[in-house]
């Protein structure tokens, strides 16, 4: 048996994160399911949670060099579990994939790692937000990752709370119920170092976490979805996406500059896609109009590099966008389930 095909077996459940992110839908037998009225833990859940079937930390930054440029970067740790449980060493069910890109105006740099739970080469403590996956780490003062001539190397500080979506945290996916509990951290200070080549590039901007878990968090006829984390300039944020199916679903959480919360359930949100552009994968749209009428918000979204796709072994796009209109600021893009 080669090394790739005892690769593909051992991280099958990663499947999940496929090309569509269809597999989000799929049956959670045996898994916990997330439930109104979760009281959460602190720093407890910042680790990990192998009841349920999957998981993520997920960070994106909009970021500024000395050189005056705009960069974009992303660290993303996925757990999938292969049984509603944990065990020591090899025996454990727990498969981990590592995502990390840096993007500029005309630059996507990605890079992908896998691992098993239970040997040390990936996880998530559950004493303090530590999460890694070999020498990629993640924690409130500090993210790193690294590919293939290039790496970043970032201090981050929080400026403001945690903030939880939808119900306290319990976050709905759509009109059959299906949810995962869901919390960010949108208030972080960055100040670090981007490598490309052989050059060091200082910046300084802001970072947003998002940490999701759940077994069943999409509807079976649910494919992707389109995903918004937006700051403006006068300190607020939105978080919003919609999810694509037989329906379209949305949902939204306005944060107030000083961390005060929102929740808007479907509809409220809305996002229209304005122009496609090709990429190193399919063509996706790369401007859009947002809009949150009980916020009076109206902008457009536009993407900083149109080509910002991953060609990982799970693809979906995902850049830095900039946001004029009614508000101005910066954010970052999700698109998933595009062919």
């Amino acid at each position: 048996m080669n090394a790739r095909v005892l690769a593909l077996l051992l991280l099958w459940p990663l499947a999940a994160f496929g090309q569509g992110f269809a597999g989000l839908g799929s049956d959670a037998d045996g898994f916990a399911l997330p439930q109104r009225g979760y009281t959460f833990d602190f720093p407890t859940d910042h680790g990990a949670h192998p009841e349920y079937r999957i998981e993520w930390w997920y960070v994106t930054a909009n970021l500024t060099g000395d050189d005056g440029a705009e960069y974009g970067v992303q660290w993303t740790l996925f757990r999938s579990a292969l049984a509603p449980e944990e065990a020591a060493g090899w025996s454990s069910p727990q498969v981990w994939m590592g995502h990390a890109a840096l993007t500029t105006e005309d630059a996507h740099f990605t890079a992908e790692r896998f691992g098993r739970g239970g040997i040390g080469q990936a996880g998530a403590s559950d004493q303090q937000l530590s999460a890694w996956i070999d020498d990629w780490e993640l924690d409130f003062s500090h993210m790193t990752a690294s590919g293939t001539d290039w790496r970043y190397d970032l201090s981050l500080s929080e400026t403001g709370p945690l903030v939880f979506h939808g119900a306290e945290g319990y976050s709905v996916k759509s009109a059959g119920g299906q949810a995962s509990y869901y919390y960010s951290q949108p208030f972080l200070a960055v100040d670090g170092t981007l490598t490309i080549g052989n050059e060091d590039i200082h910046v300084t901007g802001n970072a947003w976490l998002d940490r999701e878990w759940s077994s069943q968090p999409l509807a079976e006829d649910q494919s992707g979805w389109d995903w918004f984390s937006l700051s403006f300039d006068d300190g607020d944020k939105l978080m919003g996406f919609r999810l694509r199916g037989a329906d379209t679903y949305t949902s939204a959480t306005w944060i107030d500059a000083d961390g005060g919360t929102t929740a808007y359930t479907d509809g409220a949100f809305m996002a229209e896609p304005l122009e496609n552009s090709p990429t190193s994968g399919p063509e996706v749209p790369v401007l859009w109009q947002v809009q949150l009428p009980e916020r009076g918000l109206d902008v457009t979204v536009s993407a900083i590099n149109p080509d910002s796709w991953m060609p990982l072994t799970t693809q979906y796009w995902e850049g830095p966008v900039t946001v004029t209109g009614t508000h101005t600021g910066r954010g970052y893009l999700e698109m998933t389930g595009y062919e």
